[in-house]
């Protein structure tokens, strides 16, 4: 391990303990562990750093043994973005799908669940759930990433997401604050922009985020988008206006009242490295109120973390930011990493009534547990106590369904004109796919395929995008039928009301056959048509498997 220089000043320290960066590979590069060292805090996980629960574990341990109090990091919000499991989609369905359910229990389940699986493999701050209220259905970056559109549903979940995450020893981050629902542009590309005023604010985007902080959320994310009502010059990010102004301020004031982690989002994210630079960027955001700068999404060397580091430092030492600011925002990372670490010992061993084992603990820094206490499919060996209703081993999977369970839930199935006949002999899936946003990514699959090959062996399925839809035009609907031969079309699309290449070509397929499915897995606003239409509110991997279900037949599409 390495021994923290105490030659090394104050101020250098507290730069790099602000810092949330990411690296490349599967294992700790040395410059992260040197720095580790040397003051930083809090690394972040991505999708490039995990292929299994052993892995993430071996990880996250590699990481204490250079500092015990290391913050560990992910992005997982379940559902389209997910992280653990970026490769095969995820266990979990997303915000919208359990926005639909409307259960605040079953909500607090999941995410109890993830983290769970999370705080097992050693990860204790999770930047999520999104607590944005998805008013503009035409939102390319949030839409099934938001529990809905309603304000109360929106913060009802949202504080029912951060009690469970937590419960688990996980901290939860409510983003992206003061909201990016309202929103027509992706904040990876541009910096959007929302003109709604102070009073449609406070009335619809606050409401999530102060459902969160009742709830005791211990870090809040802020937005890089422009609310000219708010501020008029400055994004939200960058904002004292929005950070110190409104989000911390006392409620008696008019603010929400927050004392916990302010978390920028990505830096490296184009409404902010295009018009300030993330070195700027960062001392403007801690100078705002920031607590933490979060980058790695799209950066991953030491370079990164260097000129990061010294832009604060010089920005303190010229009098553009005041080393009291930085001082007290190191101070708030390094509380919640003292946090986490109390908490990966003291897990919420509760679940449905029946003791759970908490995760494996050593006397010392906090390890992850072994790989089987987190595997989806393991199941505790233990004697339930006097009277129990039910066994460890009865909690354990019924624990570890929940995922399953919650995507059945959310389905919501119109019928055609005509009795459906489930197929029962292979069929073609059609996947007519956009591009995904950067917050998804394109690595993790979706769709029905993969669980309609299993249920409905010699399924064949293509994939069909826009470049298809512009070169083919009216002969895209041709081309699928010719894929699909004699086997009926289960037609796959994502925001089809979005894309009106996929309208038309729905449009096409259901004219000439009729007996089609349509599986919507975006945000359904496009009117339901097929003679199945399923809507799975996500498209994570158990949404895929209980649409699958409903087309073969295995359960009722009620």
């Amino acid at each position: 391990m390495t021994t923290l220089d105490h030659a090394t000043d104050t101020l250098t320290r507290d730069a790099l303990a602000v810092l949330q960066p990411g690296f490349a590979g599967t294992t700790a590069p040395e410059w992260l562990l040197r720095r580790l060292g040397e003051g930083l805090v809090t690394v972040g996980l991505f999708g490039r750093n995990i292929t299994s629960p052993e892995q993430l574990s071996a990880l996250t341990a590699q990481l204490r043994g250079e500092r015990g109090d290391v913050l560990v990091a992910i992005d997982e919000e379940g559902g389209d973005v997910t992280r653990l499991e970026v490769r095969t989609g995820s266990s979990f369905p997303g915000n919208l799908a359990l926005g639909v359910v409307d259960d605040t229990e079953l909500t607090r389940e999941v995410a109890r669940e993830m983290g769970r699986r999370l705080a097992g493999c050693g990860v204790h701050l999770n930047w999520a759930p999104s607590a944005d209220v998805n008013s503009n259905p035409d939102n390319p970056v949030i839409g099934v990433r938001s529990f809905g559109s309603d304000p109360a549903l929106v913060a009802r979940h949202t504080a029912a997401y951060v009690e469970g995450l937590q419960s688990s020893g996980v901290a939860a981050c409510a983003k992206h604050f003061p909201g990016h629902g309202d929103t027509g542009v992706d904040s990876h590309l541009a910096l959007p922009r929302i003109d709604a005023d102070l009073a449609t604010l406070s009335e619809r985007e606050l409401i999530p985020f102060r459902a969160a902080i009742a709830a005791g959320t211990k870090a809040v994310m802020s937005a890089h988008i422009l609310l000219p009502a708010l501020d008029p010059r400055l994004p939200a990010t960058l904002s004292p206006h929005a950070l110190t102004g409104l989000l911390r301020r006392p409620v008696a004031d008019g603010g929400l009242g927050f004392d916990g982690l302010i978390i920028t989002d990505g830096m490296e994210m184009q409404a902010i490295a295009a018009t300030y630079g993330i070195e700027h960027g960062s001392v403007l955001a801690i100078a705002a109120g920031a607590d933490a700068i979060c980058v790695g999404g799209g950066l991953t060397d030491e370079d990164t973390v260097v000129r990061l580091r010294d832009a604060l430092v010089a920005a303190v030492r010229s009098g553009e930011l005041p080393e009291e600011r930085l001082a007290d925002a190191a101070a708030r990372v390094r509380a919640l990493a003292d946090w986490a670490r109390t908490a990966a010992r003291t897990p919420d061993t509760t679940v449905s009534g029946a003791a759970t084992a908490p995760a494996v603990i050593t006397a010392g820094a906090p390890e992850p547990a072994t790989p089987a206490a987190v595997d989806a499919v393991a199941t505790a060996e233990a004697v339930p106590a006097a009277g129990a209703t039910a066994t460890v081993a009865e909690a354990d999977a019924e624990r570890s369904d929940v995922g399953q369970r919650a995507a059945r839930r959310a389905l919501r199935v119109t019928h055609g004109a005509a009795p459906y006949e489930p197929a029962t002999g292979p069929v073609h899936v059609a996947a007519f796919s956009p591009v995904a946003n950067i917050a998804v990514g394109d690595e993790t699959p979706w769709g029905v395929a993969a669980e309609l090959i299993r249920l409905l062996p010699g399924t064949g399925t293509a994939t069909y995008g826009q470049q298809d839809a512009a070169e083919l035009g009216g002969e895209l609907v041709g081309r699928v039928l010719g894929d699909a031969g004699d086997r009926r079309v289960v037609a796959v699309v994502r925001d089809a009301h979005r894309h009106p290449w996929m309208g038309q070509a729905l449009d096409g397929l259901v004219a000439a056959r009729p007996d089609t499915v349509v599986v919507e897995m975006g945000v359904p606003q496009a009117p339901p048509t097929g003679a199945l239409h399923i809507a799975t509110h996500g498209a994570a991997r158990v949404c895929g498997r209980a649409a699958a279900e409903v087309i073969a037949g295995l359960t009722p599409g009620d």
